[in-house]
């Protein structure tokens, strides 16, 4: 059977107000596994800003219309981190669906890059949500490193600026939570607004190990209590968009594998979906990602010391689709599979060439 949304599909219609629909999509190729309090009825949105050093200034708040609650106020909460950039239209829309949650027991910490003030009326349109705005300079892991530093509530998600909730989403990752104190985390499946999710995406519901959270993952579904936050530490600055390396990106993943390795447990429940659209990458765009998520895998790999019988699959992967691309005579694919074997191992090899410098 293919990929489905399942029972969120319903639900997704009345987001993208258009019929979900079951249609295989352009898997483009191997990537990284696509990273309540009780409260008054009137919720205050707090903006605050900080500098780098963590100082901080309180210097708006703002009473929004009254919210019904829905979902039981016993659940746990969540502080829901948000970096974003360069954006304005997209972050809109995730706070629109951030208002409509059933589950009212969350926190928005927004870490704002921009340079300048272009949120400021997205956030006046969405008072009825209790906001922290915080700043920090660019890179993705630097953004959520700030906002960790500020997290305060049961649970820690990491949405994505341009994905969107199912309105009832928080509602029913609180009450897994709940149900299962010795559940330390939670990740659910990516969907784009016609519900289909890659075919990369594991089907079965699991624990994650080391070796099987690679397609069980991506940021904007992962749901972690505070405890194993404050277990895990920060991310890995090398690792994520805008930090400045060839392995930007795959921050979340490197963070489960750590996560895992402290004792963590955490499940993988694809019938938990979030929203995010695909984006239409041109063949140069798309060799580019292969590059650069293929790098962060090798440098992955390399740096919690998984062994040749795991990394031998992440190298002969890409191998196997660049034949396979090149009987078809696609090009398109051929050249991502190919940058992508190319990126692993020069991940894998930078990494390793690191840590003996490290060493010496």
């Amino acid at each position: 059977m293919k990929p489905r949304v399942g029972d969120r599909g319903e639900e997704l219609r009345r987001l993208v107000g258009r019929t979900v629909v079951d249609d295989d999509e352009l898997e483009l190729g191997d990537r990284l596994a696509q990273h309540a309090r009780d409260r008054e009825p009137e919720v205050t949105r707090a903006v605050v800003h900080g500098d780098e050093d963590g100082d901080q200034r309180r210097f708006g708040a703002g009473h929004g219309a009254s919210v019904r609650r829905v979902a039981s106020a016993e659940l746990p909460s969540f502080d829901l981190v948000v970096a974003t950039v360069d954006r304005v239209e997209e972050p809109g829309r995730l706070l629109g669906s951030l208002e409509r949650q059933t589950h009212r027991g969350f926190r928005v910490l927004l870490v704002d890059q921009n340079d300048d003030d272009r949120l400021d009326g997205v956030l006046d349109e969405r008072r009825s949500l209790e906001v922290v705005r915080l700043r920090s300079g660019r890179g993705l892991s630097r953004a959520r490193n700030a906002a960790l530093a500020q997290v305060r509530s049961d649970l820690v998600g990491f949405p994505d600026d341009d994905c969107v909730l199912p309105d009832d989403l928080l509602e029913r990752v609180a009450s897994r939570f709940a149900a299962d104190p010795e559940l330390d985390g939670l990740t659910g499946r990516a969907a784009d607004t016609q519900g289909r999710s890659s075919r990369s995406w594991a089907r079965d519901p699991a624990t994650l190990t080391r070796d099987n959270l690679w397609n069980r993952a991506i940021s904007f579904t992962i749901f972690l209590r505070r405890s194993a936050v404050a277990r895990t530490g920060e991310f890995d600055g090398q690792l994520g968009l805008g930090s400045r390396s060839p392995w930007s990106s795959g921050e979340e993943i490197d963070y489960l594998v750590r996560a895992v390795d402290d004792g963590a447990r955490i499940d993988y429940d694809p019938s938990m979906v979030v929203v995010h659209e695909d984006k239409a990458l041109t063949p140069t765009a798309l060799r580019a990602v292969g590059a650069r998520d293929g790098a962060s895998i090798g440098y992955i790999l390399r740096k919690h010391g998984y062994p040749s019988r795991s990394v031998a699959p992440m190298l002969v992967r890409p191998v196997g689709g660049a034949l396979l691309a090149l009987a078809r005579g696609d090009r398109r694919r051929l050249s991502f599979h190919v940058a992508t074997l190319r990126g692993r191992m020069r991940g894998y090899r930078m990494r390793a060439r690191s840590s003996a410098k490290t060493s010496e």
